[in-house]
């Protein structure tokens, strides 16, 4: 391996090579098994004498943090990794502004202490998807990619756009050009952008309550002014929305978290106030394209005939959230802005998923998957709702859902104390579940929410009893 190394004329050359040797092997920065340059190469890359290098490392092998195989070289030992007691830092005067500590939401961490019966909300059934398919487009990918050592353009790549128009006209009848959209890194990096390219600070930015906290944090990281706006049976309630709202985020489709469809009165009124108080609205269709025997609702992209809707969309639900593929449909207006942001903000993604992406949706494999997890997220909804109605009616009443990975029930007798201290109690017997305040800024009725990607069929039902005797005992 390479090894820098840096020597001065201040005290013994040997002792300094020994010293920095020791302290890259006991902090780990060396670790075990490494094999060290030869004597001649650090010698000669320090411009000193082998015999001054050979000291240094005669010594690290009498004191056992390095030890040697004959006619093969010098191996760190790796049980001397991380011996010593650590360097004690000096503490920075740096620190974030206020809008990064004190009561910010830590990054919520969904790769470790999984529930065994999982009812998390935002979480698809990985085990399903088709890996060996992917695999394998990745692999052409990365073979016909010929361009691997240039940049690519912030947009994304012409056949990716392509293939994303051609799925949003057949999975949504959105008639776009693969002009009027750019491939993000989900959603999460749209409504970043759009804020970039929309917000001044101070700006009024209205969200859904409850609703997505990570979009508050974008929309806040913006330094605008956030305002929560209550959502009913409808949808967002419109004659709440501020005056002077610069920009709007919904989630008519399929409200996140309480499931409701936003009506088409509701969406006629939204769109008729962005006109008139010449403000845009960011509309995340995030998890529709499982829908349950219905016909989607006509997006607002659609009803939008003035250019106020910027539309977003993920490939997260669908496929893998860890692809981090997304897309963003917007104005001609706005689109050379967006593309300037998104190269700005981290140039383009990864080339190579995105081209394999690209053949993923045109050999039909994206429709395929979504047929099929469809069918399971159907029988594992149904099978949810079943239960709910029959042993949990004295506790819950469900809210109707017809698309998505989730399900949201009121608890009309309960605090929101209790409806936390379920939430807490059922954690202690393997079952993660979440309450609507985790979702809401504002006050809100005491409700659960109940995702159904994560859970298997064969474990709704434990998973249920279990969290109804949590339910029962508190």
């Amino acid at each position: 391996m390479d090894l820098h190394l840096t020597i001065d004329e201040g005290r013994g050359l040997t002792e300094q090579i020994y010293d920095q040797l020791r302290d890259a092997v006991v902090s780990g920065r060396l670790p075990g098994e490494a094999r060290l340059p030869s004597t001649r190469v650090l010698a000669k890359s320090l411009g000193v004498a082998r015999n001054t290098v050979a000291i240094a490392v005669d010594h690290l092998l009498a004191e056992g943090y390095v030890y040697a195989r004959t006619g093969v070289g010098t191996f760190v030992n790796p049980r001397a990794g991380r011996v010593a007691v650590p360097r004690v830092r000096t503490i920075s005067p740096l620190t974030p502004v206020p809008l990064w500590s004190g009561d910010t939401p830590e990054v919520p961490d969904l790769t470790r202490n999984r529930p065994s019966y999982d009812f998390r909300s935002g979480i698809p059934d990985d085990s399903r998807f088709p890996y060996s398919a992917w695999r394998r487009l990745v692999s052409g990918a990365i073979r016909r990619f010929s361009d691997a050592a240039v940049y690519a353009d912030p947009a994304g790549p012409p056949g990716l756009r392509a293939a994303i128009a051609r799925h949003l006209y057949a999975s949504r009848g959105l008639g776009v050009s693969p002009d009027d959209l750019i491939v993000i890194n989900g959603v999460q990096q749209a409504l970043t952008l759009a804020a970039q390219v929309l917000v001044q600070p101070g700006d009024i930015v209205a969200v859904e309550d409850p609703g997505y906290p990570p979009a508050r944090r974008a929309f806040e990281a913006a330094r605008a002014t956030v305002v929560p706006v209550p959502v009913d049976g409808h949808g967002i309630v419109v004659s709440r929305l501020p005056a002077r709202a610069r920009l709007v985020y919904v989630t008519p489709a399929h409200q996140f978290p309480l499931g409701v469809r936003m009506s088409l009165a509701r969406r006629t009124a939204l769109l008729d106030w962005a006109r008139d108080t010449d403000a845009a609205v960011i509309e995340d269709d995030y998890d529709t394209d499982f829908r349950f025997g219905s016909r989607p609702i006509d997006a607002l992209h659609t009803l939008d005939d003035v250019g106020r809707v910027i539309y977003v969309g993920s490939f997260s639900k669908t496929m893998l959230p860890t692809l981090r593929v997304g897309y963003c449909v917007a104005p001609p207006t706005l689109l050379e802005a967006l593309r300037r942001c998104r190269f700005v903000a981290d140039w383009h993604g990864s080339a190579t998923t995105q081209l394999a992406l690209a053949g993923f949706i045109d050999e039909g494999g994206l429709a395929a998957h979504v047929r099929r997890m469809r069918r399971d997220y159907e029988q594992r909804r149904d099978r949810i709702s079943m239960i709910l109605d029959h042993d949990f009616r004295s506790y819950l009443r469900p809210i109707p859902t017809a698309a998505g990975l989730h399900l949201a029930a009121w608890c009309p007798d309960a605090t929101h104390e209790t409806v936390e201290a379920w939430v807490a109690n059922a954690a202690e017997e393997g079952v993660g579940v979440q309450s609507i305040g985790s979702f809401a800024e504002g006050p809100v009725a005491p409700a659960l929410v109940l995702g159904f990607g994560a859970i298997p069929l064969e474990r709704i039902d434990e998973g249920l009893r279990r969290l109804r005797t949590v339910m029962g005992a508190a």
